[in-house]
Order: C-alpha cells, then structure tokens, then sequence
C-alpha cells in the first residue's frame, strides 16, 4: 500500500450532442463557458449537472452493498471461483478482513485531517474491479436522469445528428498529468437510439481518495469484529461482504470526484421564476387536487434544473437555519458589496417560504417582486450560498451578469472567484465582455506577491490559471455544431480573447461610415 497527495483534475469530452459537435473541457475550481447563442453553453452546463446527478446515485447506491451482501451469504470453494457473481471465497474472506485489521493498526494520524490516495493493493483490487465494471446495469437510471434534467421525453433526442449514429461523453478523472496516459479512471458513454451503454474502464492502480472521518468510516471495523466468534464463515462472510460494498462505493466515488458531489444550478431569468415560483406551485397543487373530477389540457414540462430550482427555493422553508456557522459565509459578502441590502426568507402560516428585501438603511421589508431586477436576480445565489452550498459541492448559474450594472458585474465576478477559491467549485456561462476582463485581472493579480497589490481594488482575491478555465463555444458549419476550445490569457489584450473585439470593430466602422456620410451631405448642401 502506498500514500501520496496530489492534485486531481476531471476531464469532460463530448461529440454529437444536441449543438455541440465537439468538445473537451477540463472542470476546474472556476469554469467559464462563453460564446455566441445557441452554440451549446447551456447544453453544456446542464450535462455537467446530470453528470453529477447521475454519479451521486451511483456512487452511493446501496444496491452494490446489499447484492453483495446477498451473494456473499453462500460461501464458495477454496478455489476462488467467483463465477457466479460477487460471492466471496473464504481466501477473499480472509484477504479483506487482514487488510481492513492491517489498516487500523498502521492508520497514521494525517488520515484524520488531510485528503490522502491510499493505493490498495492488488488482492483487494481484483475484489473491486468486477463490481466497478457493472456501471452498465445502470444505462437505465442515466436515460431517466439526463432526459428529465434536459425536459426532453427521451435521451435520444439529445443526440446531435442522428444520421451519424450515437452521442458519445467521455468522463476522465485522475491525477495531473496522467489524464490521457492509462493511469486515470473513465467512464465513456454512448446515447444511442435504443438507450445508454455504459463502460468502466479501470487502471491497473485503484487508488482510494480518503480524509478527515471517511476513514473511520469506510476501512475501520471495530477490533471485536475482526475477532470472528461463533458461526466463522457466515460472519466473516458477512463482515467481508459489507466492507466490500463500502469500499467499492468509496472507490467509486474516487472515480468521479468531484462530478459525484453535490450540484446546483441556477437557471437563467431567476427573477421571473422567483416571481413566479408561488404562482407555479399554487396551480400544481390546484390542478392535482382536481385530478380525476375532469380532463385537464396537458401542462408543459418543467425541465429538471427548473424543476429543482423551484423545489429547492420550497424546500428551504423546512430548515430555514441550515446554514453553518462554522463555514465562511460568501452570501454575507455579495450582501454587503452588491445588493446593499439582506435578503430574508419568512414563513407563512402554510410554512410556505416568503421572499424579502430589506435594503441597508429601511427598518422594514420589501418584497421580493417589488424590489429591482438586479435583487431579483441575485437573490437566489444569496439564498443558495447561505442555506445549500458547502464545500467540494458545485455552483452553476446561467450569465450571473443578467440585470447587473457593468460595475456590479465587475464586483460579482471577484466574489465569484472569492467563492471557488473557499472549495465551492463554480460553472458560469456568459456573454459578459466585463466579466471576462475582471477574470483575465485576477489572473494577473495572481503573479504578484500579496505584499505589492497594495492600492489594488479587489486585492484580496487572485486565480492562478490552473484555478480557472474558460472555454469559447464556436459555430462550426463543417462540422454540424459547434466546436469547443479552451482560450487563455492574452495579456496584451488584458482579457480572454472571445471574439468581442470584432463586434466592437465593426460598431467603430459603422460609426465611421455614418459619420462620413453625413459629413459628405453636408458638404453638398453648402
């Protein structure tokens, strides 16, 4: 068994999916989707969030405890014949049980408070990778999860160009440097007109990505339990068996961390869907207490990332003081530096959350609806940030720009990156040229030490260019799509170059030209 610290970097490529043609996008702290409309910027994000959806049941899917646990319970030969599923020899009873003992006694203390790859041994390996392999039995529970999160009746009708056969995602997770190179998990995905196929492929090293309490809860057994009393083989059978399914479930979600964390996405136009949520869920309730008295017209369907946000925005009212206080909260800062003002959520008597706005010098609330646009907007990524998001979980919000003076732009963006660098990873896209150049600022920020930006506003908060990537989403004709590549710093320009330049040309020419030609009948008229 070995022990190393490292750095882990996930990488998500894409072909023939809905308008994007092609793309590989490494998900970084800050990720950043820019481009024209309809290129596939949010067709990218929302996969992102499925991804997440998806790998968070599998990962901690008790189904993988409980079938072998089932499996276990009748006890093959000393040969190790596994043919007939994931039961456990007795050797593989003994090899898991030595492994798990030898683990408690030579667990060192760093375990308990710093993340650590625990590379497990090949035994152990061999026991796992079978059951890392049957990610394909779960093609079924992907279709449902990425057709509801896209709102579509079928995942099929997400392949870009059916003519060209399937969608292929490809998921790769590993260390730095070993992405590409054999060394680093992947999940390559395939949507095909008859349904999803899944495929594992594993690395000859399975390392296991541990910390803090997750130790003590995935390898340690209690000391009287490795001490096998009365029935042995049924015991230790059991014992194994269970240990097993943890380990496989904690492995697997080594395979995907972080798109096996917690996700949340804030949609475009969340100030009318924050107007509109009581309306929405009033007429639901409405509609579902006449079911059956006579035939109702067919509602439209919610896409899954609205339908989660308005769930969300419901669901906040049962634990309205979910917040931790230990953790640093990043809502108390957008407060202070763009609304001038908190925002508050009050229960009715139906417990039914109510949305407020009370501005930094009022002694008195203002509703939601009545507030300005740009509260409207901001609010929910409040909210969010205060009640939901923690750390290693992921952040998505469509053009957080929207409604935004350029200066309140500029100071949103340097929260945002104040938010990534505190563990919360983010995902926006934008069509911002602002925000793009307070991004490309915070880069450079980052090449000075912190006792030289003195004077500098906004000096607290600097991105190295591994902590940031921003990825430009381009009509491609030749290829039926889009193409997607990353753009870095160009500090000539002093901003991520995304093409903006040529539309301010071109505003300059026509000025020009206008210009011109009124001089020009002027001219003639003298």
């Amino acid at each position: 068994m070995t022990l190393s610290n490292d750095t882990q970097q996930t990488t998500l490529s894409v072909s023939n999916f809905g308008p994007i043609a092609e793309a590989r996008i490494d998900l970084r702290p800050l990720t950043v989707f820019i481009g024209p409309s309809n290129t596939g910027k949010s067709y990218m994000a929302v996969l992102v969030y499925a991804l997440h959806r998806f790998f968070a049941q599998y990962a901690s899917n008790v189904r993988l405890r409980r079938i072998l646990l089932a499996r276990s319970n009748q006890i093959q030969g000393s040969t190790g014949d596994r043919s007939r599923g994931y039961g456990l020899s007795p050797s593989d009873v003994e090899t898991i049980l030595e492994w798990a003992s030898e683990m408690n006694l030579d667990q060192p203390p760093r375990f308990r408070t710093s993340l650590t790859n625990v590379e497990l041994p090949e035994p152990i390996c061999a026991l796992i990778r079978p059951i890392l392999s049957d990610v394909g039995q779960f093609g079924g529970v992907f279709d449902e999860e990425i057709a509801r999160c896209f709102g579509v009746e079928d995942s099929s009708n997400l392949i870009g160009h059916p003519s060209r056969g399937e969608c292929r995602l490809s998921l790769e997770h590993g260390s730095q440097g070993q992405i590409g190179h054999g060394n680093s998990f992947r999940h390559q995905i395939k949507l095909t007109a008859t349904g999803s196929q899944i495929e594992a492929l594993i690395p000859d090293s399975v390392p296991l990505r541990i910390g803090g309490p997750r130790i003590e809860r995935i390898i340690r057994l209690p000391r009287g339990q490795l001490q096998r009393t009365g029935n042995t083989e049924a015991e230790g059978a059991r014992q194994a068996a269970s240990l097993l399914g943890s380990l496989s479930s904690a492995v697997i979600s080594s395979m995907v961390n972080p798109v096996a964390g917690t996700a949340y996405y804030l949609p475009a136009d969340r100030a009318g869907v924050m107007h509109a949520h009581r309306v929405v869920v009033r007429s639901l309730i409405a509609r579902a207490s006449r079911a059956g008295l006579r035939p109702e017209p067919a509602l439209p369907a919610l896409s899954g990332v609205l339908g989660d946000f308005l769930e969300q925005l419901i669901d906040l009212a049962e634990d309205p003081e979910s917040e931790d206080s230990s953790f640093w909260d990043p809502s108390t800062r957008l407060e202070r530096t763009i609304l001038q003002g908190s925002v508050l959520m009050e229960q009715g008597e139906t417990s039914y959350p109510t949305f407020v706005y009370r501005p930094g010098n009022w002694d008195r609330d203002l509703p939601l609806m009545n507030a300005s646009s740009m509260v409207s907007e901001m609010a929910p990524v409040v909210l969010y940030l205060r009640h939901l998001v923690g750390q290693d979980d992921l952040l998505i919000i469509e053009e957080p720009e929207s409604h935004l003076h350029p200066e309140m732009q500029v100071a949103f963006t340097r929260e945002l990156a104040s938010i990534a660098k505190s563990g919360i990873r983010v995902i926006i896209t934008t069509h911002s040229e602002w925000v793009l150049e307070e991004l490309a600022n915070l880069v450079l920020l980052s090449e000075l030490p912190p006792e030289s930006r003195n004077g500098i506003s906004g000096a607290d908060v600097a991105l190295t260019p591994t902590e940031i990537g921003a990825w430009l989403f381009e009509p491609n004709p030749g290829s039926g799509g889009s193409t997607v590549k990353e753009i870095r710093l160009d500090k000539e320009s002093g901003t991520f170059p995304a093409r903006y330049g040529v539309v301010t040309e071109d505003l300059y020419n026509r000025y020009a030209t206008i210009s011109n030609r009124i001089e020009e009948l002027q001219c003639q008229q003298k």
